[in-house]
């Protein structure tokens, strides 16, 4: 028999044998973790640079935020930047020897060694911050075990991982950089809120260094479980969290317990801002912006056989635009293309926020308190309402081309449902809601007949830009983005009306014809192929058959006047100066261009009338004045795009003759009306049947222009009178100088000229209409 000492000697010996051996499998696990043998494992680069998602930012022309892209909503922020109660919060709650250790907390150790191992659970508190970014910056591989012992030897394996990552993660980083990469890549419920920077403004509207001390102890109680203890979700577990954070706080000596007692009888006081395309301002901008800088570089076979005007459209913006294609045109330094979703780039845009604002906003007032209401009751009991002037089979093509454009259309058809189906589920009454200038209605209604309320929807658009940067200040591309996402700014193209007849006019002054010029207001006819067209006249037409001056004829926008500056002066000519005034759309020089029927985009007009208030020098609109890295670094800057199109003297000319249309024209109204004093040249513009209302307007401090109409041109008012562009489109542009003229900040005031040429002088002070009647031999020639 073996004696009690041998007995020890053999126990002892067994004990420190399996001590060595667990110590060498410890060893040689580490050595396997770290070399990837058991997974994935960061290098030692991906360490010192770790890859994460950060959204790109969107800042207006004063360097506020105006909105991001991503896919995680992250931005990161540096230590100095963070508030000291989120600080002492984050490490009272979750990690209160951080400070202490070098990534592993040899206390937990036992605890995380029973759960998680032994029993195969996540004993959560256990890890350290860095273990907790060991887990953000290299996800756990989420590999299922079925056996109780797979799971545990899994556990083991991911706890090792991590502990390994962190260890490194210490060597690699100091304990500030650790804890601010940390809550730069915490997520607070969702792809949508990630970091806290993101989550400082959804929940409190606010930036990290500013949080207060119950807002910190919110947002670091979230961490636990970000949905259940959301404050704006569940307050009242946000509040009990809260609390238990600032008991940690007290507990640890970060917080005097008055003070706390003070604050945790505070209620809990969040906001729900979360980021997203659907909110904030500038919607259609923003759209604008990010479809621009990804675009491809234009091939003709990705366009449809009746898309070749759009190639040539896109293909000349390829050139000349800097912003478009730019991803494809700007690749990192190793050749690879920037992401705007994942790179962190910072976008400094033109947009003045406060101008966007009062633009989102007058169109908004015009079309929702007065206009819309109109157009409702002009159209309450029809059957045809909406649309006018056509036939029951045009509507059911329109209706039929609306629903296929519809997702609902799209998600059945690429679910194989046949055709017969889809349309009987467009038919069928079911719960919904609609839009209404109101709010939204919870009504019951067919997809189909929801799609044809909204065609009641009337539509607009609206641009300003400053004149001598050409910089875009605001950009509305219609009303309530998530029902009407077209933008009638650059994708839009409606005819323009009499917004045309400036062109006309410009070529004769530009030939040395005075703007007093009396020529006879008489019908003239033109030969069109095997036919006769006659230009129709505006009722009442009193002044027909009297001598009348150009002057007179563009402010009161008058078909026979135009009609006579068409058949005397080249129209190919008055197009090529519409070319050099920054007009790319396709434009026919046929005599019903009086009437302007070709489409043109809100851009392209706005960038043209600018012209006059620019001394005749276009400059092409900017959205963009330069783009950084997410180090800071910038890697493209912008700016317009200039060329001389008119001489100085005929530009101001042509001020003066539109400042005549406000004066004593169809925009009178701005004065009558809305008594603006300041100096204003503008022109409205109605096309036929009232379809589009157009008004242009040019100060010397911002030139901009307003459409509005339905979305498809058999949707108009049936009068002149209401679908006039000085009634559907001049009351949005007024009330947005309204708004900005009051607003002293802005700088924008009355008081300000447009700048004169030196020694110009050209005396407009004449008759506009003789009495003395015309004879035959002063319009034999027409």
């Amino acid at each position: 028999m073996l004696k009690k000492a041998d007995k020890k000697t053999i126990y002892l010996s067994i004990l420190w044998s399996i001590y060595a051996l667990l110590f060498l499998f410890i060893v040689i696990l580490f050595m396997l973790i770290a070399k990837g043998r058991l997974g994935f494992m960061p290098t030692f680069e991906e360490l010192e640079n770790p890859q994460t998602n950060l959204a790109s930012e969107i800042y207006t022309d004063n360097g506020e935020l105006l909105d991001k892209f991503f896919i995680e909503n992250r931005t990161l922020v540096d230590y100095e930047n963070l508030s000291p109660y989120l600080v002492d919060a984050l490490i009272a709650t979750e990690d209160v020897r951080y400070k202490r250790h070098s990534g592993i907390d040899v206390r937990s150790l036992s605890r995380v060694f029973v759960k998680s191992i032994l029993l195969g659970q996540d004993a959560g508190g256990g890890s350290t911050i860095s273990q907790q970014l060991a887990k953000n910056l290299f996800p756990r591989d989420t590999t299922e075990n079925k056996t109780k012992i797979g799971r545990a030897a899994h556990m083991a394996v991911v706890k090792f991982k991590e502990w390994n990552t962190a260890v490194r993660l210490e060597r690699s980083y100091t304990k500030k950089e650790i804890l601010t990469m940390y809550l730069n890549t915490v997520p607070f419920g969702s792809d949508a809120v990630i970091g806290i920077k993101s989550a400082s403004k959804t929940f409190f509207d606010t930036s990290p260094d500013s949080l207060k001390l119950e807002e910190a102890a919110i947002l670091v109680g979230m961490l636990k479980a970000p949905t259940r203890y959301n404050p704006y979700l569940n307050p009242d577990n946000a509040q009990g969290r809260r609390n238990v954070v600032i008991d940690q706080m007290v507990k640890y000596e970060y917080l005097d317990t008055t003070i706390a007692d003070s604050v945790k009888q505070l209620p809990v006081k969040a906001y729900y801002n979360i980021a997203g395309h659907m909110q904030g301002n500038a919607n259609h901008f923003r759209t604008y912006l990010r479809v621009s800088m990804n675009a491809s570089k234009p091939v003709r076979e990705n366009y449809p056989s009746w898309g070749y005007e759009n190639f040539q459209r896109d293909s000349l913006r390829w050139v000349k635009d800097p912003l478009y294609g730019w991803i494809e045109k700007n690749p990192r330094p190793d050749g690879t293309n920037y992401n705007i979703y994942r790179d962190g780039l910072k976008i400094y845009t033109t947009i003045n926020i406060k101008m966007q604002q009062f633009a989102e906003e007058a169109m908004e007032e015009h079309l929702r308190e007065y206009l819309q209401p109109a157009f409702f009751r002009e159209k309450e009991g029809r059957t045809k309402a909406p649309f006018e002037d056509i036939s029951n089979k045009e509507i059911s093509q329109i209706m039929n081309r609306a629903i296929r454009q519809s997702e609902r259309y799209k998600t059945l058809k690429s679910q194989g449902m046949p055709q017969d189906s889809i349309m009987l589920i467009f038919k069928q009454p079911r719960e919904t809601s609609v839009f209404s200038w109101r709010g939204m209605i919870d009504t019951v209604m067919s997809p189909y007949d929801s799609i044809r309320y909204l065609k009641h929807i009337l539509r607009s658009g609206f641009m300003a830009i400053e004149p001598w940067s050409g910089q875009v200040k605001a950009y509305v591309g219609d009303h309530n983005y998530r029902y009407f996402q077209y933008d009638h700014v650059t994708m839009g193209r409606r005819q323009v009306g009499s917004t045309v007849k400036p062109f006309l006019y410009l070529l004769a002054m530009q030939e040395g014809v005075s703007p007093c010029k009396q020529i006879p207001l008489v019908p003239i006819s033109f030969q069109v192929r095997d036919s006769v067209y006659t230009p129709r006249a505006p009722a009442p037409n009193r002044h027909a058959g009297k001598y009348v001056t150009l002057k007179w004829g563009l402010a009161n926008s008058h078909n026979w006047v135009s009609a006579w500056l068409f058949k005397n002066y080249n129209p190919e000519s008055v197009i090529q100066l519409m070319r050099k005034m920054g007009i790319t759309s396709h434009i026919d020089p046929v005599p019903a261009m009086i009437y302007g029927p070709s489409d043109i985009s809100l851009e392209e007009m706005v960038g043209a009338f600018n012209t006059f208030g620019n001394q005749g020098i276009y400059v092409s609109p900017v959205y963009v004045t330069r783009i950084e890295d997410k180090y800071g670094n910038i890697i493209s800057t912008f700016q317009a795009r200039e060329s001389e199109a008119i001489s100085e003297e005929t530009a101001y000319l042509m001020l003066t003759l539109l400042k005549n249309v406000v004066d004593r024209g169809t925009a009178g109204r701005l004065r009558y009306r809305y008594e603006f004093s300041g100096e204003i040249a503008g022109k409205t513009g109605t096309t036929q049947n009232q379809s589009d209302g157009w008004f242009m307007g040019i100060t010397p401090h911002l030139s901009a222009g307003v459409w509005v109409g339905g979305e498809d041109r058999s949707i108009h008012f049936d009068e002149l009178g209401m679908g006039a562009g000085g009634n559907m489109a001049l009351p949005i542009w007024a009330k947005f100088f309204e708004k900005v003229y009051a607003d002293s900040t802005l700088g924008v005031t009355q008081e300000k000229m447009f700048q004169k040429p030196v020694g110009f002088h050209v005396d407009l002070d004449c008759v506009d209409v003789s009495e003395r009647p015309t004879s035959s031999e002063d319009f034999s020639e027409f």
